[in-house]
């Protein structure tokens, strides 16, 4: 009898080795960033659930570091999913819908870039935060899951892990964050 834990292994193997079919775009999206960031742009990340914590995490590793071994400037990243008073006032007041929309469009600029991640593609908040960028002509990516659902419309970056285990699309999503942003603070700080 096999292990539960060798079929989990099995499975996140799989899914992250296929993550290098999105070689392509995801080289797009180091050289997006690197641009904006030089610019003076910041990345404002946002995600619901599991998906908040790793754009809170993601925001952390550059604005701290993610390599402990490099002593680095901050580099200039928010997640939209950390200000609870925010949060459920604008849920009270307006509509949980609105909740990444709202602090996104009080605190963008110029040359920044909207980063969202969601397992589904479908959460009605992620979709009114990537059509206000779109509006206001802020470029977005988007690592997603299932078949992207509609968020995936509005990305003008978009990576799609073909699955629909949560825990595996999750694991994905924190394993191209992390190579993406060592991928950039590589351009920044060599």
């Amino acid at each position: 009898m096999k292990s539960n834990l060798s079929e989990y292994i099995k499975e996140n193997t799989k899914i992250i080795t296929s993550t290098q079919n999105h070689e392509k775009i995801i080289k797009k999206i180091i050289i997006l960033i690197t641009k904006k960031l030089l610019n003076g742009g910041k990345i404002l990340l946002c995600g619901n659930g599991g998906s908040a914590a790793d754009a809170q995490h993601l925001a952390a590793e550059f604005l701290v570091r993610l390599n402990p071994k490099k002593n680095r400037k901050p580099i200039p990243a928010l997640s939209l999913a950390t200000d609870i008073s925010t949060i459920t006032a604008c849920g009270n007041d307006y509509d949980f819908s609105r909740i990444f929309e709202r602090t996104f469009e009080g605190l963008y600029k110029k040359n920044d870039l909207l980063f969202v991640l969601s397992t589904s593609g479908k959460s009605q908040n992620i979709i009114n935060v990537l059509k206000s960028a779109k509006k206001n002509k802020i470029k977005s990516i988007g690592l997603l899951g299932n078949n992207g659902g509609l968020a995936k419309k509005y990305c003008d970056y978009k990576i799609v892990i073909k699955s629909s285990n949560v825990a595996r699309i999750q694991e994905a999503h924190i394993f191209l964050g992390h190579y993406i942003f060592d991928q950039v603070e590589k351009n920044l700080f060599g």
